[in-house]
């Protein structure tokens, strides 16, 4: 009779979220609500050329913020992403100059960037520096290097073929009229944020399913247990710092191609927006916690606010301002979520 009683007693629905998915539900609620108030401010806000701009934008800052998500799990800091953006951009519109075609010259620009992250790495992890110290010399390192080499000019014609990357688009639909220019019915999927989407992908399946993934966290987690369980640390935490220069390249051959032209002063204070981009997606400071899909919510996030801003009329000063405040509370959050 009592197995009846039990058996009849109404069953009980629990739903519990785990910290990640609350801190990334709770971001892309940020995300929607910034997206309605600019659309109630502005109706060109919510149109699909608009949509596509902010998507463009964010591309950028979105390859950076993977970099730093790998390496801010490590439980490690990037502080050079933007110089070597810069440097990378500078290195690939030289190789250009110098007769070298363009999609290989990119290619040297990625390579130039991996370079920078592996003295990263070697620097940290041979020399025992710590990362902060170690990134911030190579921010400054990287700059100066990308405005010897250019005399602080910008390198200009550099053919229409390395603008493709940055400006062209995929689907791209137009309909011919009598005049001199097209009707654009589609203006396309930018070329920039199908690199973004593949590249992020990539990142996803390489912390998720693969070895060096399980690795990345781990060393995050407890470098001391990591190392203990047999995890080459040292290496991984270069493989991190590699990667994190290599997208910051990508990154700088996708910023200077929309442009249409080289600017070694380009990418100043652009490691803030990765390091919010991350952080605001959930990636703990201390360590051992973060996802890709985060990050990319966050960038989108940075992107949505820097445009609606933009549309508003508010100065970039004032942007600044708002950025470095989420990003306080974003950190504040993760501290807050360590403590528990």
């Amino acid at each position: 009779m009592a197995d009846l009683d039990r058996g009849a007693e109404p069953a009980s629905w629990t739903f519990k979220l785990s910290a990640g998915s609350f801190h990334k539900l709770s971001a892309l609620l940020t995300l929607a609500l910034l997206i309605f108030a600019f659309s109630f401010g502005n109706a060109a806000f919510f149109s699909i050329n608009n949509g596509l701009t902010v998507l463009l934008q964010t591309s950028v800052i979105g390859l950076l913020g993977i970099g730093m998500t790998m390496v801010i799990i490590t439980g490690g800091i990037d502080l050079s992403v933007g110089s070597v953006l810069a440097l990378s951009g500078t290195i690939t519109g030289l190789s250009i100059k110098a007769g070298v075609p363009v999609g290989p010259a990119m290619a040297i620009g990625v390579m130039a960037g991996a370079a920078c992250g592996f003295v990263n790495g070697f620097v940290i992890t041979k020399m025992r520096i710590t990362p902060f110290v170690a990134t911030l010399g190579m921010m400054l390192i990287a700059r100066g290097v990308a405005l010897q080499l250019t005399g602080a000019a910008p390198i200009s014609r550099l053919g229409e073929s390395f603008g493709l990357l940055g400006n062209g688009s995929l689907f791209r639909i137009v309909e011919k009229t009598g005049g001199i220019f097209p009707k654009v019915v589609f203006p396309g999927i930018p070329y920039p944020v199908i690199l973004l989407a593949v590249v992020a992908l990539a990142a996803a399946y390489l912390l998720r399913r693969r070895q060096i993934g399980r690795h990345i966290y781990a060393t995050g987690s407890n470098e001391e247990a990591a190392r203990l369980s047999g995890v080459l640390v040292d290496r991984t935490k270069i493989f991190a710092y590699v990667l994190s220069g290599a997208l910051a390249g990508l990154a700088g051959n996708v910023l200077m191609s929309r442009l249409v032209t080289v600017q070694p002063n380009e990418g100043v204070m652009y490691e803030l927006d990765a390091i919010a981009a991350a952080v605001i997606g959930g990636a703990s400071l201390m360590g051992g916690v973060g996802n890709i899909s985060g990050t990319m919510i966050g960038a989108v996030i940075i992107g949505v606010l820097r445009n609606g801003l933009n549309m508003a009329g508010v100065s970039a000063f004032i942007q600044q301002i708002v950025i470095g405040v989420i990003v306080i509370l974003a950190v504040y959050v993760d501290q807050i979520r360590n403590r528990r």
